[in-house]
């Protein structure tokens, strides 16, 4: 076999390299980087491999070998982030509340795969997934971060933790015949030992992160939604055990007393907040605690609850009363100076609806530029992540998309993304 001659070795040689230190260099009419409040125009971004190499004035022509990306009619931003999603269920009615009859782990899995396509595609390149039934968010967390599914950076809970008859009981409505017993294996706590135990069980599933319902909720069928359900050394132990494992704690809550104790005990978010007043404001602010307002699920059960049928009797009177305050609660804790991480409760709404919750907030008095950044440098604060995601910078993940327009002057443009990339790979164009 002869040798290749050495001219022809150092070309094949010298075009490897080249292929592999290839860039992708995009031509940004207008970037939201998120290290400001406002845009910068005319811009390059290079993306070598999964990160951003470069962020430069003008339109720098590419290399040779380089893919360019025209984006000069855009403003680009960074990924968008929701804080608060359920990819395995979508709310459709009254037959919702049968489907934990009828579905299997694997139709959880399937639905929650389509629905983290349809998010990623509305430009949410990370979420927080904030409760499952069967721990189909781990799974598909894992299958997107080995590129076997198509989906955002998921950040999941795994399985909500309640106390008995509680907001997140998979038990709650059911027949004392056919009710299961569930215990901190399945989520469902009573007492400090079976809290700790909760967390380390969500720790062995995979979850990355704690959520718990501190007080009673809309959707569930049981009275109250606001009543608070877990004792103070209870919260202590889910809150001390989490921190152990290097876990924060997401706390679904609506009534004052469950959010008092929540944030004394030193969870790390507040979703929903319904109830909140001054003195839990306060309490944030002092313990540096996130509020993730999700107004759009509370403009859509309120919306609902008109709907004779559309929720159980126990439901309709929780949806009618509580989804009309998120919004006035979300304008007095921004106000106050309440940190503020972007969430929607996705999955009450429908997803893919996520950037709907920008002219909500927008329109309860948050600047289009705050209401971004409570989605991306907020939102990264939170995952503890800041490091990595959040902005564009030179250094960080590539993970951006792009609208047609300036979103800091018509933020509703959020909700037709044109372009996303995700870790330096296009998924929409």
């Amino acid at each position: 076999m002869k040798s290749m001659p050495f001219t022809l070795l150092y070309a094949a040689i010298s075009a490897l390299s080249f292929n592999v230190s290839a860039d992708t260099v995009i031509h940004a009419g207008s970037v939201f980087t998120g290290t400001s409040d406002t845009l910068k125009h005319q811009v390059t971004i290079v993306v070598n491999g999964n990160k951003i190499e470069a962020i430069e004035e003008g339109f720098t022509p590419p290399s040779q070998g380089d893919t360019l990306i025209d984006l000069k009619h855009a403003t680009v931003l960074p990924g968008l982030m929701d804080m608060h999603v359920h990819l395995s269920s979508q709310h459709g009615g009254p037959q919702t509340y049968l489907e934990r009859f009828s579905l299997n782990e694997a139709d959880y899995a399937l639905r929650a795969a389509n629905y983290a396509k349809i998010t990623l595609d509305a430009g949410f390149t990370t979420v927080r997934n904030l409760g499952d039934s069967y721990h189909e968010t781990v799974a598909l967390r894992n299958a997107i971060n080995k590129g076997y599914a198509v989906g955002p950076r998921i950040y999941t809970v795994g399985k909500s933790i309640a106390t008995t008859g509680g907001h997140a009981d998979p038990s709650n409505g059911m027949s004392h015949m056919i009710r299961p017993d569930v215990g901190p294996k399945q989520g469902v706590v009573n007492g400090e030992v079976e809290a700790r135990a909760a967390v380390r069980s969500r720790y062995q599933d995979g979850a990355d992160l704690i959520k718990i319902t501190a007080t009673g909720g809309v959707l569930s069928v049981a009275k109250s939604g606001q009543n608070p359900q877990f004792m103070t050394d209870e919260l202590g132990a889910i809150v001390d055990t989490a921190k152990d494992y290097g876990m924060t704690v997401a706390v679904h809550a609506h009534g004052k007393e469950g959010m008092k104790r929540a944030v004394i005990a030193g969870v790390d978010s507040i979703e929903h907040g319904t109830y909140m007043d001054d003195e839990i404001r306060n309490l944030m602010k002092q313990h540096g605690t996130y509020y993730v307002p999700t107004i759009l699920a509370g403009k859509f059960v309120a919306d609902k609850a008109k709907i004779d049928g559309y929720f159980p009797a126990l439901v309709q009177p929780k949806a009618a009363a509580i989804g009309p305050l998120i919004q006035s609660t979300f304008a007095k804790a921004h106000k106050s100076g309440v940190k503020i991480a972007f969430g929607t409760d996705s999955g009450v709404s429908a997803h893919g609806d996520n950037a709907q919750e920008f002219a909500l907030m927008v329109e309860a008095g948050m600047s289009p530029a705050d209401a971004i950044l409570s989605a991306t440098v907020n939102s990264a604060d939170l995952l503890g992540i800041s490091e990595t995601l959040g902005s564009l910078e030179p250094g960080k993940l590539a993970d951006m998309i792009a609208v047609k327009g300036n979103p800091l002057e018509n933020i509703r443009l959020l909700e037709s993304v044109a372009f996303v990339m995700k870790d330096g790979k296009i998924y929409k164009q």
